[in-house]
């Protein structure tokens, strides 16, 4: 995982950096920084390449990686199929060499689509002078632009600042519906910038449709649908829309609700066990790949300490952060411990409770009973949020699932002082372009449960811990893929399966511009990586089998 940036500047102008930008950048990639610049003799405009690793995978890589051919490349990303590694292996350093031997546009995007696992990136291709950047299908990669008209430039970042007034609006993400291309000699004729389209497809699309997605640009350029007529290849097939009918038959009214003894006989039927069974050996690979990736280790490296984990749960108690931890705990070695991290926000304490600690009421004749009173004073707990006591049900049932292994309950504990600070100074600038309550709120929780800073209770002992993981293992999405929002409830009680499918296929076609690149900024901002273990890809593969 890293911080990119590049700076298309399309005159000689010196570029400043933005210190709030390049702070966030290296807080992304602490192990390495490096700049590059690129010009040629028949370019009026020039390219600043700007790479921040976190060492995630194989030897360390430093960034940008410019090849021998003259090709350079900043990748925010991670591989995990499609594309052979061993364990010494960098990712970078591999699709650096594979890009290099691509000779054609058409061989560029059958190689991006062959990849599986969230990626966005910039190249820059010494023959023809292209630029060429863009994301992952599903956008779980941050990559955003603006076009500067004062200075000419338009930049591409993991991560931006928040400012006041019209300069803060023109930063967007870019959208995830394909990658996109700039000729570089183009631009220095013309004195404008035009991307190129290449957009993901499925099986059946009309490319021309695709373009009408891609008029979220930056003021100041323009985009338009490559000419080849070349795509990328989906890594998913398109959702299963068909309602079987064994379910149209069996229809529920809008007011039923399903007993134990339904979800007993749904189970029992062979066809849905076959069916949970795909489901949980899918969800269990992704997570095997997910916690076994990690970076290599020379051999005279010490390995890490038994007391010190390498990956930890964005933590509720909720069903899908316990069955990330469920099957993370089935690969990762026994004697490491797994950090849940389980966040709450100090709560007010109640009117009618200050009231009464102002004006105790005494009785003469009535003698005070120690026990009711001490019973009484531990009735509030400020930070006894509904995650917190999920969380501490869910991590008795891990323990009573595998006692031997270490758990790590992190108590991450935020007052509203606290809250107010970060969600202003800092938070305000991950969560950016994006802008309302919910991308605030999620945001903080998000952030201040990624740094892992609590308390932990060993023994009935409670002591400060910072979480040592630098794998985030997120369930994020999972609502959006399984019908997990009451929303969805009411879609179904109102319009039925049918309706509860096309709300489905909204939630995942906006996916990437609602919460993905947002949580990939927040958490990156710590020097981890978010990893989302159910994962979107292989879920729909088995939706798009299935006829349920």
């Amino acid at each position: 995982m890293c911080g990119i940036f590049c700076l298309l500047s399309l005159s000689p102008a010196q570029f400043d950096w933005d210190k709030t930008v390049y702070e966030h950048l290296k807080r992304r990639g602490p192990n390495s920084s490096k700049d590059f610049t690129v010009s040629g003799p028949n370019l009026c405009c020039q390219c600043l390449f700007s790479g921040h690793v976190l060492h995630m995978r194989g030897l360390l890589t430093a960034q940008p990686v410019q090849d021998r051919s003259g090709n350079v490349l900043l990748w925010n990303g991670e591989v995990f199929g499609g594309l052979p590694l061993t364990p010494e292996e960098n990712d970078t350093a591999v699709v650096s060499e594979r890009l290099s031997s691509c000779g054609s546009p058409s061989q560029i995007l059958s190689f991006l689509s062959t990849l599986r696992g969230p990626w966005g990136f910039v190249y820059y291709q010494k023959a023809g002078d292209f630029l060429w950047f863009g994301r992952d299908y599903f956008g779980r990669r941050s990559l955003l632009w603006k076009f500067d008209a004062e200075v000419n430039a338009l930049t591409l970042t993991s991560v931006a600042a928040h400012t006041s007034g019209p300069v803060n609006s023109a930063w967007r993400e870019v959208p995830a519906v394909g990658v996109y291309r700039i000729d570089l000699k183009a631009v220095t004729e013309t004195g404008s910038v035009t991307f190129e389209v290449y957009p993901w497809i499925h099986a059946g699309d009309d490319l021309l449709s695709t373009c009408s997605e891609t008029t979220s640009v930056p003021s100041g350029c323009t985009a338009v649908m490559n000419q080849s007529g070349l795509a990328l290849t989906a890594p998913v097939c398109r959702l299963n829309t068909s309602v079987p009918k064994s379910l149209a038959e069996t229809e529920m009214c809008s007011n039923s609700h399903l007993s134990v003894k339904d979800l007993e006989q749904l189970l029992a039927s062979k066809e849905k066990t076959d069916e949970v069974n795909g489901l949980i050996d899918v969800l269990s690979e992704a997570v095997r790949r997910r916690v076994q990736f990690l970076p290599f280790r020379i051999q005279d490296d010490s390995p890490p300490a038994d007391d010190q984990a390498t990956v930890a749960v964005l933590f509720s108690g909720g069903i899908d952060s316990m069955i990330l931890a469920a099957l993370a705990d089935c690969y990762i070695p026994a004697h490491q411990p797994i950090d849940l991290l389980n966040v709450a926000f100090k709560l007010q304490e109640p009117k009618v409770r200050k009231e009464s600690a102002k004006k105790p009421k005494k009785h003469k004749n009535k003698p005070s009973d120690s026990k009711t009173d001490g019973a009484e004073s531990q009735t509030f707990s400020p930070f006894n949020v509904p995650d917190r006591i999920t969380g501490k049900a869910g991590l008795k049932e891990l323990q009573d699932l595998n006692p031997e292994r270490k758990w790590n309950f992190v108590e991450v504990n935020v007052t509203q002082e606290e809250l107010q600070e970060m969600r202003r100074e800092h938070v305000c600038h991950l969560v950016h372009p994006l802008d309302t309550v919910l991308d605030d709120s999620i945001g903080c929780a998000v952030w201040f449960a990624a740094r892992g800073t609590g308390f932990i209770t060993q023994d009935n002992d409670q002591r400060s811990f910072t979480s040592s993981a630098k794998v985030i293992l997120t369930g994020i999405g999972a609502d959006e893929q399984l019908a997990g929002y009451s929303r969805h409830r009411v879609r179904f009680k109102t319009s039925g399966h049918a309706g509860l499918i096309q709300e489905l296929a909204m939630e995942l076609g906006r996916i990437s511009s609602r919460n993905l690149g947002r949580d990939d900024r927040v958490i990156g901002d710590h020097g981890k990586e978010a990893r989302w273990g159910l994962r979107i890809c292989h879920f729909l593969e088995v939706s798009g089998r299935n006829s349920s």
